[in-house]
């Protein structure tokens, strides 16, 4: 299916993002059909130090940037911000993850581009959101997961040190907040004409993604579900969603698990009730006898696996969740899909990721008319930087 089939086939997307929140929003929107040019300056996205490194591209840098085309302009340069500014008349969409100082000190603030293109829709992404009383303060997804409680909770209800998560759920969860905030201010253009910011704060969207907030909010975590529970069976850990006292219930009505003989008070009735269930769950000698066992009793369990083995695991290789895709060195490297899957439409990842500046004379050419003496003259000018390609290709691999 060309272009054209995918759902936001069209749309100019110009990502000015750096590291997760800004890039993971735009390489959703890549997946979804948006042309998204990803601005970098010369020195170069943090996270093209994390990761693999593939024919100059790392595996973090490329899993958040694949599909996109990458212009590199020095900001600090004369003459950047008016090509910056050049690239905004022409764009639908804007997106930016600096604190909230920094578009203004570059000239590039809210009220400077709404005067050059009125339908510009700008996606603003911060710690701690625009004009409050912290939004000066650097913040990864670290500190958010800290100050909003996650990290307190994790450690009170599991009883572990404190300790950050492992994954950056604040960033993501922030990305696609944005990304339903960027997709409704298109809808609502179609009816005014007129585009708009949107400031997302990550406090914000993790606080409201939390579905276990309420319980602290109100005191009230003893009306709570129990906890899920980790067993270990002979093919190895499983974990069970549900109440144990609904499974105990259902193993002796399935299993005629027996009650624990000889205990005296709640507390040693519990423990041999725990005891006997792991009785039977170590019994269960393999996988297709844990299946058996939990269809039996229809309750939802899951194996516990390595991140590192998800190929394996069925659905995601039948929705090819995980795919293949060119590394630019002569062989393939791994990329997660975004998971849109529509009835009569496309979407998925385009291709890799960009080298530093690869498209600068393409983009200038297809979005502003520039010659390549143009372009010439802004490199030599030092607006514009890029990476050598074939020097990138020639290293295939540093681990």
């Amino acid at each position: 299916m060309t272009i054209a089939g995918y759902p936001l086939a069209g749309l100019k997307v110009l990502d000015l993002s750096r590291v997760l929140a800004g890039p993971f929003a735009g390489r959703m929107l890549s997946d979804l059909g948006a042309d998204v040019v990803k601005v970098e300056p010369p020195d170069g996205d943090v996270t093209r130090t994390w990761g693999k490194v593939v024919a100059g591209l790392p595996g973090y840098y490329h899993a958040q940037n694949a599909g996109k085309r990458n212009i590199c302009i020095d900001l600090r340069a004369p003459g950047a911000r008016e090509l910056v500014l050049d690239l905004a008349r022409q764009a639908d969409i804007l997106i930016e993850n600096y604190r909230p100082d920094v578009m203004p000190r570059l000239g590039l603030g809210w009220d400077v581009l709404r005067e050059i293109n009125p339908r510009l829709i700008m996606l603003s992404i911060s710690g701690f959101g625009q004009g409050g009383p912290e939004s000066h303060r650097p913040a990864y997804a670290p500190i958010v997961h800290a100050e909003i409680g996650l990290l307190e909770r994790s450690h009170r209800r599991g009883k572990i040190p404190y300790r950050d998560l492992p994954l950056s759920v604040a960033d993501t969860n922030a990305s696609l907040h944005g990304l339903v905030g960027l997709l409704s201010a298109v809808i609502m253009r179609e009816r005014t004409g007129r585009g708009q910011h949107i400031d997302i704060a990550m406090v914000d969207a993790t606080v409201a993604t939390d579905d276990n907030l309420h319980y602290d909010l109100e005191d009230s975590e003893a009306t709570a579900p129990l906890p899920n529970d980790v067993w270990e069976t002979g093919a190895g850990p499983i974990l069970i969603s549900g109440d144990f006292r609904y499974l105990w219930r259902l193993l002796q009505q399935h299993f005629d698990v027996a009650e624990p003989a000889g205990a005296t008070d709640l507390a040693s009735k519990i423990a041999g009730r725990r005891e006997a269930a792991a009785a039977f769950m170590a019994a269960l000698p393999d996988w297709p006898a844990v299946e058996k066992a939990f269809a039996k009793m229809n309750v939802a369990w899951g194996k516990v696996r390595a991140a590192a083995d998800l190929r394996e695991q069925p659905t995601l290789a039948h929705r090819k969740t995980i795919i293949e895709i060119d590394d630019r060195a002569g062989g393939t490297r791994p990329v997660v899909q975004s998971p849109y899957r529509f009835s009569d439409a496309a979407s998925g990842v385009r291709g890799p990721a960009p080298w530093r500046g690869e498209h600068n004379a393409e983009v200038l050419s297809d979005w502003l008319g520039r010659s390549a003496s143009d372009v010439a003259a802004l490199e030599a000018a030092g607006v514009l930087a890029a990476e050598a390609a074939a020097a990138n290709a020639s290293d295939p691999v540093d681990a």
